[in-house]
């Protein structure tokens, strides 16, 4: 069986999907990769773009998240604390 995922990495999961995507992605597709309900991805979008990590466009009069210099941050630091703990086998 496996772990639930902590609210960091849910966070990481949706910004990190963000940046695969070049940057930005529809919310179609982030709600595919989050795995997450509308909802609760809906609830975490909301915070992440109050706190700057990532803001809604308009591109071809379609709804995007975009990712910001903020957002990316996050996610290149929670990387490097990932490879950190692995080092250590935790």
């Amino acid at each position: 069986m496996t772990n639930r995922r902590s609210r960091l990495e849910i966070v990481y999961d949706l910004l990190n999907s963000i940046r695969e995507k070049g940057g930005s992605i529809k919310p179609t597709h982030l709600l595919y990769k989050s795995n997450l309900s509308h909802k609760k991805m809906m609830e975490y979008t909301s915070e992440l773009m109050e706190k700057g990590f990532m803001e809604e466009k308009e591109k071809e009069g379609k709804k995007i998240y975009a990712l910001t210099d903020k957002g990316l941050e996050y996610v290149n630091e929670f990387t490097r604390m990932k490879r950190f703990s692995e080092s250590f086998g935790l």
